[in-house]
């Protein structure tokens, strides 16, 4: 049976997951981000395909594997499908899974924890590419401090692309507890300035970190930045003043991993 009308109770699941409604329910849109579920092994409550994506083959494999995992997937025509994904062009998969456990114990769980606070990053598409780069580069978690936009949202889960369903990522944390958190977990903090801090490739980023990295415009709020233990900039070329707060993110983790690589090289020679 095929759902064809746009009353139907399931539409408004989906669209109250969209709106940030749902609770703890995720809505994870197209088959990438569906299939990084299933691979992590998020609990998925239901999936929505069009029948002609389901004809045409192309998600054959991954249907089979929902249904191994007992997740009901249910048929609804190209006007539904319009209507439950929130993207301008909607997507042939559309799922409803749950929110992964609070992850906040996980954050320091290594002995040397490196962990991105985002502090009132506002943008969903930032915070997910955020989210995006501290897996990639290594970093033990991500904290969506104080404004921040909130990243199991639709937008910003499509922007981490599914890292944010394996990657430790705390929320609803104002920053000051964030960073005392960090501090009593033995972590150095470190927060982005645009202007008149330490050069990025001078600074010390060996052993436990706690990385804040601010918002759009105003960037990091001046007590939060002051607190730190160690303020640094990246050196820019002029008239380049900032750069965008996930970029920002990338170039800290990735100079942060080369000097924490080569100081264990140091140690083992």
């Amino acid at each position: 049976m095929t759902i064809t009308s746009r009353q139907n109770p399931l539409v408004a699941r989906f669209r109250d997951a969209a709106r940030g409604d749902g609770g703890a329910v995720l809505l994870l849109d197209g088959p990438h981000l569906v299939g990084e579920a299933v691979s992590a092994g998020v609990a998925l409550q239901i999936a929505a395909v069009t029948p002609s994506a389901l004809e045409s083959g192309e998600l054959q494999g991954l249907v089979s594997a929902l249904g191994r995992q007992g997740v009901e997937v249910t048929l609804v025509s190209a006007q539904v499908m319009d209507a439950i994904s929130p993207v301008r062009s909607p997507s042939a998969i559309v799922a409803l899974a749950e929110r992964p456990d609070d992850a906040r114990a996980q954050l320091y769980r290594r002995a040397s924890p490196v962990v991105v606070v985002a502090v009132d990053v506002q943008d969903p598409g930032n915070i997910g590419a955020i989210v995006r780069v501290a897996e990639a580069a290594g970093a033990t978690g991500v904290v969506a401090a104080g404004a921040s936009a909130n990243p199991f949202g639709w937008k910003a889960l499509r922007g981490s692309m599914g890292s944010a369903l394996r990657l430790p990522v705390v929320t609803g944390i104002d920053p000051q507890e964030a960073v005392a958190e960090a501090r009593r977990h033995g972590c150095r903090i470190v927060a982005t300035v645009p202007r008149d801090g330490q050069r990025l490739f001078d600074a010390n980023l060996t052993g436990p970190l706690a990385l804040l990295i601010g918002g759009e415009g105003r960037g990091l709020p001046s007590d939060i930045a002051e607190a730190a233990d160690e303020r640094v900039t990246i050196p820019m070329q002029a008239p380049v003043e900032s750069l965008n707060a996930a970029v920002t993110a990338a170039v800290l983790l990735y100079e942060a991993g080369r000097q924490q690589t080569s100081a264990a090289a140091g140690r083992r020679h």
